[in-house]
């Protein structure tokens, strides 16, 4: 291959059309009322797209945008926030909860499964006194997928909002946000939706939105303000420009996975058979349980190191994988098979890199990890017809 083979849990490679949309002729987001129109219209396909009547936004700054600004608009000094702590981003709501005044408390479960809804549900029943509470649906840095259809049900039940970061997740994974009675929920624009970073999207309840009205204090921030996008409609007024090429981009993008009728089958069938070829050939994935169908996780064999693995893909074979950080840092590889990503000639051929360079660096396999991916691959597409 020529081109490098972006594989990381995004950003993802970009998809031709929307490179396209972002090159059209722009005009000025702040005064031309037309694009406020079109900014609606985008902001109400996502509506569709993430199964809710809540509003939509759209904001300017990468996916942390998002997850910041729930936390600072909902959060006021001494706020008690629940935190579920299964991963590193799961954690890392704490960091936000505390930066605006609030008392996050981590509720923790094993970080290599799904968040065990029996412990939720037993803390729950004993302590529920929080005004909201956070959630990841895929933790990125060890692809961990936990059930948000049940955990924020059970959290309504006892009247707690729930902010839910699905930017690893969101179009890859099946995500009902009514239906799942979630008041926020984030993504982003370089995972699953396969534009370039640099957008944040996210949908606010009616209930988030009464939370934040009826603060003591003012929220302590004006980027991360979710109110002043509340009525930017009717006033026709945006609270900062607009990166008007990067929305005709995600507009586009959106417009893709709508299309995209078989997106929730592919990613499923993709990354099964990533993970069957995986443990086939001896290697360890890292989880238990709780697997994502954006990213897979794979524990680094003892015979080398993730530095060297991921250094001899880049050069010799033009793949472009990822370790991962904090805890996990050099002990992992992730591959990305997201949006764009989730094609099985690329994870064919990803697949291939990672054997060749482990042979390469002394890691014997049992099996041949493109082949059986391939074979694998077809079964499920075939069975599921």
């Amino acid at each position: 291959m020529n081109e490098m083979l972006i594989m990381t849990p995004g950003p993802t490679a970009v998809a031709e059309n929307v490179r396209l949309a972002r090159s059209q002729t722009t005009t000025n987001p702040d005064i031309d009322l037309d694009f406020y129109d079109f900014y609606k219209v985008t902001c109400e396909k996502f509506g569709k797209f993430l199964q809710t009547k809540n509003d939509v936004r759209i904001l300017a700054g990468e996916g942390i945008l998002g997850l910041e600004a729930a936390c600072a608009s909902l959060t006021e000094q001494g706020t008690r926030v629940l935190v579920l702590d299964n991963g590193i981003f799961g954690h890392g709501f704490a960091d936000f909860v505390t930066m605006y005044g609030g008392e996050p408390l981590l509720l923790r479960s094993p970080e290599t499964a799904s968040f065990d809804l029996a412990l939720l549900e037993e803390f729950l029943e004993k302590d529920h006194d929080f005004k909201y509470a956070t959630v990841v649906h895929c933790d990125t840095p060890s692809g961990v997928l936990n059930d948000i259809s049940k955990i924020c049900p059970l959290l309504k039940k006892y009247d707690i909002l729930t902010v839910v970061d699905s930017v690893a997740a969101m179009g890859g994974e099946p995500l009902a946000v009514d239906e799942w009675e979630i008041d926020i929920v984030l993504g982003g624009s370089q995972k699953v939706l396969s534009a370039p970073p640099g957008l944040t999207f996210l949908s606010i309840s009616q209930a988030a939105y009464q939370a934040m009205e009826n603060r003591k204090t003012p929220i302590a921030s004006f980027y991360c303000n979710l109110l002043v996008f509340k009525d930017y409609f009717e006033k026709k007024w945006f609270p900062y420009t607009m990166p008007i090429s990067d929305i005709y981009g995600l507009t586009q993008a959106i417009d893709n996975l709508l299309a995209d009728k078989e997106i929730i089958k592919r990613h499923a069938d993709i990354a099964e058979a990533t993970r069957q070829a995986i443990e086939h050939s001896a290697l360890q994935l890292h989880l238990k349980n709780g697997f994502s169908n954006t990213v897979t996780v794979i524990n680094v064999p003892k015979e080398t190191t993730a530095q060297a693995i991921l250094k001899e893909m880049k050069e010799h074979y033009n793949v472009m994988i990822t370790g991962s950080f904090d805890r996990l840092e050099g002990k992992v590889l992730r591959i990305g098979h997201m949006g764009e990503n989730a094609r099985a000639s690329k994870v064919a051929y990803t697949l291939y890199a990672l054997q060749q360079t482990l042979e390469n660096q002394g890691v014997s396999l049992l099996s041949n990890l493109q082949d059986d991916f391939l074979k694998y691959y077809q079964k499920l597409t075939f069975d599921k017809k």
